[in-house]
């Protein structure tokens, strides 16, 4: 059985050691070190085993710029979300995106972007058709977009959809 709950200082070495166990490269834990240090981070959750309190996986929320008829609107990137090797095959990334969307929409936020494989994502109600037509480097099949709030996607243009300065570096990594 797993916990979910806002990530601590306590927990910043483990996501950190977790993030470059589960990803190729280091660039996933640099994103989230300079979304922290940018004042970016909206919401970081940590899932920890209820036994013996070791982290079993972690996910980001960082915020956008993002515009719908001239009206900026609240809105955040999921990025990224990972489990540590004997957690997986759980449910603990389903459980800790569940709890993130939970958390924002009681927070009023209006949109949630994802890039990622649109079948996983899915299943949380994330679409490539409601990313759709915002301007944005990352526009395509793998920007996926959540509208919160009742599900309702706000009416009008689709302007841009800008993430997080950082999200620029991993590009470049």
């Amino acid at each position: 059985m797993i916990t979910i709950a806002p990530a601590t200082g306590h927990d910043v070495a483990a996501i950190d050691a977790l993030l470059r166990t589960n990803f190729e490269r280091a660039a996933e834990a640099d994103l989230v070190r300079d979304l922290c240090i940018a004042g970016d981070m909206v919401l970081m959750l940590a899932a920890h085993d209820e036994d013996d309190g070791a982290l079993s996986g972690a996910i980001a929320f960082s915020r956008m710029d993002v515009a719908v008829a001239g009206k900026a609107i609240a809105a955040v990137a999921l990025a990224p979300v990972a489990v540590a090797a004997d957690y997986r095959d759980q449910g603990v990334a389903e459980a800790l995106i569940q709890a993130g969307i939970d958390r924002l929409e009681q927070a009023g936020v209006v949109l949630c972007f994802a890039l990622g494989e649109p079948a996983f994502y899915a299943r949380f109600g994330f679409d490539a058709d409601f990313a759709r037509n915002f301007a944005s480097p990352y526009a395509g099949d793998y920007l996926l977009a959540l509208p919160l709030q009742g599900g309702l996607m706000p009416c009008g243009v689709r302007e841009h959809a800008h993430h997080a300065s950082a999200f620029a570096n991993l590009s470049q990594s």
